[in-house]
């Protein structure tokens, strides 16, 4: 079959693949396994040579992990060496030897069965970060965890490497020759090191001075490739070398532009890896040893993911996010069929168990992925709400609230005291109902999605707040919103010190910590923004704000429990900040108050 004809075929099946599955509501990962099983060498036949498309689907990891690589700055990075060093050791080395174990109780050689053990005990980057970063995981406890364990997988594969001539029929090397691997190694991580300092950095400093944007696309595909090729050449791990290419550049100025160059390819070439991982499954022998197959794949999981899982209990404590981690790094990896196929050609196992284990590690990735989709995930995220967005108001208020909780009504407050319009945008439709009833005009909605922001007129608005409690969807909607929308004044409130250092890494000016007193001075600097004078602002917030929300608390305590009287006070403390703030400028209050300049 020429190129072309393999290229169709590739990219009608990742056409058909992703939608099919989606529907089915099985997800994109097992539409393109089951893609890959009915195209490949079992199915259809119509490719054969899978080994060779392997190779070039490995590129999909290298871009996934240098795109995920590129949120790590060297600081963060430092801040997951426990779960590097630490945890992922201890899983390697656990998982590895129990594995090891199991084969040498059934009858595997010394060789062959140390092999299997270890070569199990590592997991799919590809598949654990995919799943990650579908479901914006990545920043949580387990997301962290897992990708600290993930990165030490990547590290083992070196050793693993360097010890199957040791295991072989050929004989074990001499010392020489295993310290020369070991130099070659540690050489090639140096150069990319110092590549990526005084050589990559530049070029793009000179790409981006032409203002090409192809350009830049292409160095980054360049890039891409260049890793791959090098690396692959001397036998290290394309995962580790894609990992260290993006964390040299996290600290780097082009580092968002790589994200949006490199977004498009990440997917198509993720879709040609999962295919092939699928064209890998022998059909023949699931059919022949059904239980035998299955088995297996019962077994690897069930030993791998209670390993994992005791490992998430000790370093998170709770058994949620720990059955989590379970199951997104349970499975095998891809590392495992270069090992296996290294194994059989240096007769340090026989082929038909390499055939064997090949599929179990294939048909793993299939069975952890519906096990997450279908049991793990709806347990443990919170109940839908069955109810759809709402529809942006048409009006063109000059700001914009994102996230209306204990920061956002702060800040309403004081614009509705000053007669200035503004558009509320929530997630929670609990906090929405809630709201209404005291008269707010808050919209349910998910503020990081561009049509929704359009709909809320932010053409049109001159300042968005953004005082969303979720961190990851605040930095979502951040990026959205300077992306879209450079114009806006953004003004947020960061939920701790990390994500404060992330909102300043953005280039985000107006950033506030969580305190009453800053959600009074973000209040204070939104009316700045449309035109208030410093000192009408500071008045407004410090000499009856405070006062004001004391005497409403206590009032509020007394009967905090009874919805009608809250929902009365409520509208008679937004009449009386409303006479408070006219007094205070000597101004009737019953006078129509002057629109904010423009």
């Amino acid at each position: 079959m020429s190129f072309l004809q393999q290229a169709l075929v590739f990219l009608a099946a990742v056409v058909l693949a992703d939608p099919l599955s989606r529907r089915l509501g099985l997800g994109s990962v097992l539409g393109y396994l089951a893609g890959g099983a009915v195209i490949g060498p079992w199915g259809l036949k119509l490719i054969s040579d899978v080994e060779h498309i392997f190779h070039v689907a490995e590129l999909g990891v290298v871009v996934l992990l240098l795109f995920v690589s590129l949120e790590l700055q060297t600081s963060r990075l430092w801040a997951l060496r426990r779960s590097v060093f630490g945890l992922g050791g201890a899983q390697v080395l656990f998982t590895g030897a129990l594995l090891a174990s199991v084969g040498l109780l059934c009858s595997l050689t010394w060789g062959a069965a140390i092999v299997t053990g270890f070569g199990l005990s590592l997991s799919s980057t590809a598949f654990a970060l995919q799943l990650l970063v579908e479901r914006n995981r990545l920043t949580t406890p387990y997301g962290q965890l897992a990708f600290g364990i993930l990165l030490f997988q990547d590290l083992a594969v070196v050793p693993l490497l360097a010890l199957l001539p040791l295991l072989g029929d050929g004989g074990a090397p001499s010392p020489g020759t295993v310290w020369l691997l070991l130099l070659k190694d540690v050489g090639v991580l140096l150069a990319e090191v110092l590549s990526g300092r005084y050589l990559v950095r530049p070029a793009f400093r000179a790409v981006a001075a032409t203002h090409r944007q192809e350009l830049f696309t292409a160095t980054a595909l360049l890039l891409v490739v260049a890793t791959a090729s090098v690396i692959n050449a001397v036998g290290l791990s394309m995962g580790l070398a894609a990992s260290l290419a993006g964390v040299l550049l996290a600290d780097s100025e082009y580092r968002h532009e790589l994200e949006a160059d490199l977004a498009p390819f990440k997917g198509l070439l993720m879709g040609l890896f999962f295919i092939s991982v699928g064209m890998t499954v022998n059909l023949s022998l699931i059919l022949q040893k059904p239980l035998l197959v299955f088995g297996l794949v019962l077994g690897l999981v069930a030993l791998k993911g209670a390993v994992l899982y005791g490992l998430g209990r000790m370093a998170l404590g709770r058994r949620e996010p720990a059955l989590d981690l379970a199951v997104v790094i349970s499975q095998g990896g891809e590392f495992a069929f270069v090992l296996f196929s290294l194994a059989t050609a240096q007769h340090v196992m026989e082929r038909s168990l390499s055939e064997l284990l090949v599929v179990v590690v294939g048909l793993s990735m299939a069975v952890l992925y519906a096990a997450h989709e279908r049991w793990v995930r709806p347990r443990f995220k919170p109940k839908a709400s069955g109810r759809e967005f709402d529809v942006a108001p048409t009006e063109d208020n000059p700001v914009i609230i994102a996230g209306f909780g204990r920061v956002g009504q702060v800040v309403g407050r004081l614009l509705r005291a000053k007669r200035i319009g503004f558009t509320a945008i929530d997630a929670s439709p609990e906090q929405i109902d809630f709201m209404k009833r005291f008269g707010s005009q808050v919209f349910y909605g998910d503020a990081s999605r561009l049509d929704l922001l359009r709909a809320a007129r932010a053409d049109k608005a001159k300042v968005f707040v953004l005082a969303i409690d979720d961190i990851e969807a605040s930095l979502r909607t951040a990026r959205a919103v300077q992306q879209h929308f450079p114009h806006l004044t953004l003004f947020v409130r960061a939920r701790n010190r990390v994500h404060a250092y992330e909102l300043l890494d953005m280039g985000i000016e107006r950033v506030m910590r969580e305190t009453f007193l800053d959600r009074l001075e973000m209040g204070a600097g939104v009316l700045q923004e449309l035109g208030l004078t410093y000192s009408e602002s500071r008045r407004a917030q410090e000499r009856r704000m405070m006062e004001h929300d004391e005497r409403l608390l206590r009032e509020t305590g007394r009967f905090h429990r009874d919805e009608q009287k809250l929902v009365g006070l409520g509208d008679k403390d937004r009449k009386e900040l409303e006479r408070l703030f006219e007094k205070e400028e000597g101004r009737n209050p019953t006078e129509p108050r002057e629109p904010p300049p423009a």
